[in-house]
């Protein structure tokens, strides 16, 4: 039961730990080679891979793969998915269930001339389909073990379709996250084109920016197209004006303004389709058109365009409302009288006014695009301050964890190391009992004469002496481990000695170093009056001196430590340095992260050299820097006020835990 309950544990932590990487990550085979990691430390992982699926394209492509015999795929390689019995990995994929084969099923599909993948056969193969929200296949993740002591049970089974429904998840918002920055990218280069093209036009056209201008402040008004009219009608003759808005959806053009000598506004709020009309012409060819009579009745003639529309008009304009691959419809001009015919030089202003039409709606549109997107982004944002603020809490909670096992194990050690003087106190009293028993005996007798009574004495003398050291020692290592247990759990400022006070601490240290040839040296004058937190001063010692015990001397019997301070000023400076094996850069530049480790899974929480940094600069009010190399030790230097000064409104600033 115990292991059952340490297991599930494991896989809730590999579970929170898969959320924060998700958080965390923006590379996909960097999660994709921790969630690895982790899956290795609840099950036997040592073949792994995730496969991927892409709908478009119906293929498969191995993003991230370990395996002991076979030389792993290329990434970028895409396979086409043919049918669910090409491999077991297609099979997962397309029928989107967990697939669990032995190698005995395997060599039974061989017999039966069915083809069932590639590679070296597995002893036991589980794979477990990724899906998203509406259940459809993102790929699929696999372990396999070649080795037959290695069998995945029923747990395994359930425990691997738990973290690979978390990684589907994950992998959904990776996903996310990638669209959107391309679709960001996307609109990004459309923006700078249309602003380009825009400078363009302001160059060739300058005189008519302050019209152009007009018509995009107006673009958002309820008279839009009323005042879009006007405009236009102080630069070439438009008593005929129309604009029809153009529906992607729908294939359809709806009209909305329309001002007509022959028809009036009786057109105005129709819908009509797509076709072959002039106005659909003009959106097919997504150029300005200047059309006169002859050319309509030729248009017509030749079947180019169909006579939907009055042919009394003389001269006629239809520009398109176009940005990039965006319509949003189409001008129109036309005159019914043979004196007023329109140019090439009108059906450029028109053009030119057209575009920046569009340009006004397609900033709308863009608009509303953002705003969405800053809705969606809020929503996002609002779920990973949830989940950092649950990050913050349980990591709070391991400190204090670490904090109450580092007291347990000060007071195991004391316990045990208080037996022994205990033990001599014991015997050496039981004897005196013996002795005078003895003596009395002789003297009821009168057999006891001055030689006898004198070696009595000498025993007595003896024994007390004895049980006066032992009690010393015992009352000694009671009242260092009674001041520094009580400092450590308690979060009040004292005055303190710091020399005596470091004394005390390595007494109660002492069980650590009991069977070993290590040395610990105090360079530190009397006198260094402290008023400050003892219990974070006591706290950075016990973490410092056990790190350097688990990681500095680890296969060593013998070492040197070496605690130097001195007071300069207002200030302490303070130096811990021992001659173990040392740390690469990589390793010191992650000293200080909460829950890094070099000994995972063998006691080693990654929380000792944090909450020491957080205990020096935070209760303590200082500084902390760490040195080292491989081969060359490990040396941290630390500064601190000698009288801490923590003003009233400062909230929790005198916790020994780091976290204030």
């Amino acid at each position: 039961m115990k292991k059952r309950l340490e297991r599930l544990e494991a896989v809730q932590n590999a579970v929170l730990e898969i959320s924060r990487l998700s958080a965390a990550c923006s590379d996909i085979v960097s999660f994709l080679q921790s969630v690895h990691q982790i899956t290795g430390r609840i099950m036997y992982a040592a073949n792994f891979y995730v496969a991927l699926f892409d709908h478009a394209t119906h293929s498969v492509r191995y993003v991230y793969e370990v395996d002991e015999f076979d030389t792993p795929l290329d990434p970028e390689q895409r396979f086409p998915l043919d049918s669910p019995e090409a491999s077991p990995t297609a099979w997962v994929i397309l029928n989107r269930r967990p697939l669990v084969m032995t190698a005995e099923e395997d060599a039974a599909r061989e017999r039966e001339n069915k083809t069932w993948g590639t590679g070296t056969r597995a002893e036991h193969w589980m794979g477990h389909p990724l899906l998203d929200h509406q259940r459809q296949s993102l790929g699929v993740m696999v372990v396999q073990s070649y080795d037959p002591t290695h069998i995945y049970t029923e747990e395994d089974q359930k425990i691997f379709g738990l973290i690979a429904a978390h990684v589907s998840a994950a992998l959904q918002s990776l996903f996310s996250v990638d669209r959107l920055e391309q679709a960001v990218r996307e609109r990004t280069l459309m923006l700078e084109h249309e602003i380009e093209e825009r400078k363009k036009a302001e160059t060739l056209q300058r005189v008519l920016f302050q019209i152009a201008e007009l018509s995009v402040q107006a673009s958002e008004d309820d008279r839009k197209f009323s005042r879009l009219h006007e405009i236009i009608s102080q630069l070439v003759p438009s008593k005929n004006f129309m604009v029809a808005l153009f529906h992607e959806d729908s294939q359809e053009f709806s009209i909305e303004y329309s001002v007509d000598e022959v028809d009036g506004n009786s057109a105005l709020g129709k819908r009509f389709p797509l076709g072959s009309g002039m106005t659909s012409y003009v959106i097919q060819n997504r150029q300005t058109q200047l059309i006169n009579r002859a050319q309509l009745l030729e248009m017509i003639d030749n079947g180019t365009i169909l006579a939907l529309g009055s042919l009394a008009v003389y001269s006629w304009i239809g520009a398109p409302l176009i940005v990039g691959d965006a319509v949003y419809g189409v001008i129109i001009l036309q005159s019914y009288d043979a004196a007023v015919t329109y140019s090439e030089a009108d059906k450029d202003l028109i053009a030119f006014v057209a575009h920046h039409v569009a340009a006004a709606f397609a900033r709308m549109k863009a608009d509303e695009n953002n705003r969405v997107a800053k809705e969606q982004l809020k929503l996002q944002n609002d779920a990973l301050n949830q989940m950092l603020t649950a990050l913050k809490k349980a990591q709070k909670e391991l400190v204090d964890q670490d904090r109450l096992a580092s007291l347990g194990r000060l007071v195991a050690g004391v316990a045990h190391e208080i037996n022994t003087p205990l033990g001599i106190c014991v015997t050496a009293a039981s004897h005196i009992v013996e002795e005078l028993a003895l003596v009395r005996k002789e003297l009821e007798q009168e057999r006891l004469d001055e030689s006898g009574l004198n070696a009595f004495f000498d025993v007595l003398d003896q024994s007390l002496r004895i049980l006066m050291t032992n009690c010393l020692r015992g009352a000694a290592l009671v009242r260092s481990f009674k001041q520094v247990a009580v400092d450590q759990s308690s979060e009040s400022i004292r005055e303190f000695d710091l020399r005596a006070y470091l004394d005390e601490v390595l007494l109660s240290l002492q069980p650590k170093l009991k069977g070993h040839q290590y040395k610990v040296q105090i360079d530190c004058p009397p006198g260094i009056l402290m008023r400050t937190y003892p219990g974070a001063v006591s706290q950075i010692l016990t973490n410092m001196l056990t790190n350097s015990l688990m990681h500095g001397f680890e296969g060593r019997d013998e070492g040197h430590i070496l605690i130097r301070a001195h007071a300069e000023q207002d200030n302490v400076h303070m130096r811990y340095a021992d001659d173990g094996v040392g740390m690469s850069q990589a390793a010191l530049e992650k000293l200080f992260e909460p829950f890094y480790t070099t000994k995972r899974g063998q006691g080693g929480s990654g929380l000792g050299a944090h909450i020491s940094y957080n205990l020096v600069t935070g209760p303590l009010g200082g500084t902390l820097n760490a040195s080292s190399s491989p081969g060359q030790g490990l040396t941290y230097e630390m500064q601190f006020p000698r009288i801490r000064t923590v003003p009233p409104s400062a909230s929790g600033a005198g916790r020994p835990d780091g976290m204030a």
